[in-house]
């Protein structure tokens, strides 16, 4: 089943909110999802143990370099889709989980830290390449933007990955308060309560529309599982 990986070795940049909002919408449609947290920080673990984590998704801590790979490939099995959260540094672990992904993702906010830690990323997932001889389909995802208005820094960061020929997904993740109180109330966006959180129905149109842009490239390379 597809691996999606959520990799830049800049810390910050959104990997760990943007893999918990995919996973999130995976499970609401019925998907099994595996959720292999190798973060240091161990975000998503934490979450886990709030309320209100489905039943169709499992969480996978304790990640070394050396057991990742066996952690992906056991995942596969059973999920219909595996989702690796990576710690912030280019190191060994990362470049394993890129080499067992079907996807690569790289958050990225706009800032030129940010990108310069995406072009680390991309030559990672080129040497992947070569050593597997196969290609690694990867995708810069945009966070952390502006529901009103783009930022001179995030036009000139767009511009700089346009003109290097580097796929930017459509869809980009808003800063909104309801991906954060996530990781404070535990669930889903579904549990979130419009009563207690701003935009919380502007931040499930973002999250659907970038889970829907995601399963649409899986379906274009043929590695979509089917979810409902």
């Amino acid at each position: 089943m597809p691996v999606i990986s959520f990799a830049n070795p800049k810390g910050g940049a959104g990997k760990t909110t943007s893999a918990l909002l995919l996973a999130g919408e995976l499970a609401a449609k019925g998907a099994r999802v595996a959720i292999i947290d190798a973060d240091p920080e161990r975000w998503i673990s934490q979450w886990a143990k709030l309320p209100g984590k489905p039943d169709n998704v499992e969480i996978i801590g304790d990640v070394t370099e050396d057991s990742i790979v066996d952690h992906i490939d056991k995942a596969a099995r059973t999920a219909q889709f595996v989702i690796v959260d990576l710690e912030g540094t280019a190191s060994l672990m990362v470049a394993n989980a890129i080499g067992m992904s079907d996807l690569v993702l790289i958050p990225t906010q706009g800032a030129s830290m940010d990108a310069k830690g995406a072009a680390k990323t991309i030559r990672l997932i080129r040497n992947q390449e070569r050593m597997a001889r196969r290609s690694i389909s990867h995708a810069i995802l945009l966070t952390r933007t502006s529901a009103a208005i783009a930022s001179r820094a995030l036009r000139n960061v767009r511009d700089q990955l346009d003109k290097a020929g580097i796929e930017v997904l459509d869809t980009s993740i808003v800063e909104r308060a309801a991906f954060r109180d996530l990781f404070d109330f535990g669930g889903l966006l579904t549990d979130l309560s419009t009563d207690q959180v701003s935009n919380v129905e502007k931040a499930r149109d973002n999250a659907r529309a970038f889970a829907g842009e995601v399963i649409a490239k899986l379906k274009a390379g043929g590695l979509a599982a089917k979810v409902a």
